[in-house]
C-alpha cells in the first residue's frame, strides 16, 4: 500500500474514532442534563408539598420520589440502548471497511502478480520460439527448448483457466455432474506433473475404483492447483506425494510436500480469494492468490471441504474431504 493510500486511511480512521467519540459523550451529556431534569423537578414537587402542609405528604412523597426513580431509569434505559445501538453500528461499520480496504489490497496485489504471471511465460515462449527460428541446433537442444515452451503454454493455460473459473464461480457457475472415475482422473493428472516437471519426484498412494459424482473439469483444476502448489512450494529436491483413498466412508483426497508449512494463524486465510503470504514485492515465490480460493469453492461444490495442517516433520498436508 503506498504512503498516500496508508496516511488516508490513517486520517479516515482517525476521524471516525473522533466521531464516536464525540457521539457517545453527546449521549453522556443528555443523559446527565436529563437526570439533573428530574432532581429538580422532584424537589420542586417535594418543597411545594412542604409549603401547603398537606397531611397525605409522605404518600405523596414517596409518589414523587418512585417517579423520579422511574423517569432514572428510562433515562438509563434509553442510554444504554442508544449507546448499544451506536457501538455495534460503529464496530460493524469499521470492519466492513476495514475488509474493504484489504480485499482493495489483495486486489491490488493480485493485478501486480497477475501482471508478472502473464508476462513471464510469454517472454520465455517468445524468446525460445525466436531462438529456434534464428539458429540452428542441435537435437537435444532443440527438445530442450520445446519442452520449456511448452511447460510456460501449460502454466499460462492454467492460469487463464483459474482466472476465469474464478469469474464463473463467484457468478453462480453451473457445473455437469456426472459419475466420474476419481482414480483415473487424479493418476491423469499425476502423471501430467510428472512429465511437466521431470526433475521432480511426484509419488502416489491411490487406491483404485473410486467413484464420485462430480464435474471432471473442476476436479481436475483442483486437483491440479493442489499438486502445483506443493511443487511451487517444496525444495525441488524433497517428493511430493499424493493420496486417495476412504475413510470411515468418505473419499480423501490429500497432497503432501516437504516445504516450510503454513504458519497457524494464516491457515484459514490461505483459501481467501487473492490472498497470499506475506509482501508481494518481496516474495520469492509466483502466484495470484486464486488457486487454493478456487480448491475451496470446488470443494463446496462437491459436498465436501478442504484443510491444511502440518506434514511432520516438516511441510503441508492439504486434504479435502467429500461427503457421501
Amino acid at each position: 500500500m503506498s504512503f498516500f493510500r496508508k496516511h488516508r486511511l490513517a486520517v479516515a480512521t482517525t476521524v471516525y474514532w473522533l466521531l464516536l467519540l464525540y457521539m457517545i459523550a453527546a449521549l453522556l451529556f443528555w443523559f446527565l442534563a436529563l437526570e439533573n431534569q428530574n432532581k429538580n423537578i422532584a424537589t420542586i414537587r417535594l418543597n411545594e408539598l412542604q409549603y401547603k402542609d398537606d397531611p397525605a405528604y409522605f404518600s405523596r412523597a414517596s409518589e414523587i420520589e418512585d417517579i423520579k426513580k422511574r423517569k432514572t431509569a428510562q433515562y438509563l434505559g434509553e442510554g444504554i440502548t442508544f449507546l448499544a445501538v451506536i457501538v455495534v453500528g460503529a464496530v460493524f461499520v469499521f470492519r466492513a471497511t476495514r475488509r474493504q480496504f484489504r480485499l482493495s489490497q489483495q486486489q491490488q496485489n493480485f493485478l501486480m502478480a497477475i501482471t508478472h504471471e502473464l508476462k513471464t511465460p510469454i517472454a520465455v515462449t517468445q524468446l525460445n520460439l525466436e531462438t529456434l527460428q534464428k539458429r540452428k541446433l542441435d537435437e537435444e537442444k532443440q527438445q530442450k527448448l520445446i519442452s520449456s515452451t511448452l511447460q510456460e503454454a501449460n502454466r499460462l493455460n492454467m492460469l487463464c483457466n483459474n482466472i476465469l473459473l474464478a469469474t464463473q464461480l463467484d457468478a453462480g457457475y453451473v457445473s455437469n455432474k456426472q459419475e466420474i472415475n476419481l482414480t483415473d482422473l487424479v493418476e491423469g493428472c499425476v502423471d501430467d506433473f510428472r512429465m511437466r516437471f521431470p526433475q521432480r519426484v511426484v509419488e502416489e498412494a491411490i487406491t483404485q475404483a473410486i467413484y464420485l459424482n462430480g464435474d471432471t473439469l473442476l476436479l481436475q483444476m483442483l486437483v491440479n492447483n493442489l499438486v502445483e502448489n506443493a511443487i511451487k512450494y517444496s525444495p525441488k529436491d524433497t517428493p511430493v506425494r499424493v493420496c486417495l483413498g476412504n475413510e470411515q466412508g468418505r473419499i480423501r483426497l490429500s497432497v503432501l510436500d516437504e516445504g516450510y508449512g503454513i504458519p497457524a494463524e494464516e491457515r484459514k486465510k490461505v483459501f481467501e480469494k487473492f490472498y497470499r503470504i506475506g509482501n508481494e514485492n518481496t516474495r520469492k515465490t509466483k502466484g495470484t492468490g486464486l488457486g487454493l480460493y478456487l480448491c475451496r469453492k470446488i470443494a463446496e461444490s462437491h459436498n465436501g471441504y478442504i484443510s491444511v495442517t502440518d506434514h511432520k516433520p516438516s511441510g503441508t498436508n492439504f486434504a479435502v474431504l467429500f461427503r457421501p
